[in-house]
């Protein structure tokens, strides 16, 4: 087994204030845009984008929520194991909204797709535009194609993207392409 490290910490600060410029750009001022980050390590993406959207912007009610999918997800009925929802905290309405899906690695879209249906739950959004930190983009079975990208890494299926998050809450990660 082989690990490259594809992020640093000096990197992955790079490449997030790219991504909020590109939000800011695009959205502006934010007052008809939500973000929501996918649980569980969307989430904590999608804190640290937001508090650099605070820092960069003059606008400082930006909303954001997390969102879990695990009822949602496709193979949910198939798993072997007992699994355990994250927490799902939407305290705002996404009716005519346009939302921002956060999450660190898009590999086959599927838990894009279930982010999707469970969004519904909570309103119908105008628009839903999808940020990830690490796009795997030969390995996609859903026609889903991310609008804000930190890096597109070319990963084959026996290799996995691991983001790692710094456990004292300083929003550091490192990200890894492990080949077994």
């Amino acid at each position: 087994m082989s690990e490259k490290i594809v992020f640093n910490y000096v990197e992955l600060e790079l490449s997030v204030n790219r991504l909020c410029w590109q939000l800011i750009e695009n959205h502006s001022d934010f007052s008809d845009t939500v973000l929501i980050g996918m649980q569980p390590r969307g989430y904590q993406l999608a804190q640290k984008i937001h508090s650099k959207l605070i820092e960069l912007s003059p606008v400082s009610n930006i909303s954001l929520g997390s969102l879990d999918i695990t009822f949602f997800r496709d193979d949910f009925r198939r798993r072997e194991a007992p699994i355990s929802p994250n927490q799902t905290d939407i305290d705002f309405l996404v009716e005519g909204k346009k939302v921002v899906f956060i999450d660190d690695v898009l590999y086959t879209g599927r838990s894009i797709r279930a982010g999707m249906d469970a969004i519904n739950s909570f309103g119908r959004p105008k628009q839903i535009e999808l940020l990830v930190l690490i796009d795997r983009r030969f390995s996609r079975e859903l026609p889903i194609e991310p609008n804000y990208v930190g890096m597109t890494v070319d990963a084959i299926d026996t290799e996995k993207v691991i983001v790692e998050w710094d456990k004292d809450l300083t929003h550091k990660a490192r990200v890894s392409l492990i080949r077994e």
